[in-house]
């Protein structure tokens, strides 16, 4: 897992993820259409969406095996809830068919904010719960940049 902010790209930030955020940055606009967005194909695309947050508990977790997700605020705040321990048996597996598997929560579980401008990067197999309310309940726009793991 990787957290930072758009505007302030580190310089140890590796060099793929650089370049999506980059795009992000200069493609990604308050106009942009709602949907999936291809920047190579299936091997890089980004998903636009506009989403209400949920308690903590109303929220599922899920991982995924082939796709790492970069997933940057760009209007609102969002609790990311996250575990840094191996995913325990889904309840619902759609991993070969969607690259996503969900669990009711991941071990020990811990959260950050995000505020706009913010990302966080998870790597195939890390567990993670979005669109977690940071007290009440409120919009957020993100962008979920899907890139391919070989």
């Amino acid at each position: 897992m990787i957290i930072g902010n758009i505007h302030s790209l580190q310089s140890w930030l590796p060099e793929a993820l650089r370049q999506a955020i980059e795009h992000v940055r200069q493609h990604i606009s308050p106009q942009t259409p709602l949907g999936k967005h291809d920047i190579d194909g299936n091997r890089l695309f980004m998903l636009v969406s506009e989403d209400a947050t949920q308690p903590i508990a109303e929220r599922q977790a899920e991982f995924h095996r082939r796709y790492l997700d970069i997933q940057i605020v760009m209007s609102g705040q969002e609790g990311m809830t996250f575990s840094c321990l191996p995913a325990g048996k889904p309840q619902n597996d759609w991993l070969d068919e969607k690259d996503i598997a969900f669990l009711p929560e991941g071990a020990q579980e811990k959260t950050v904010v995000l505020n706009e401008g913010d990302f966080v990067v998870f790597y195939p197999g890390e567990v993670h719960k979005p669109l977690c309310a940071v007290g009440k309940p409120a919009k957020v726009r993100k962008v979920v940049v899907k890139m391919l793991i070989e």
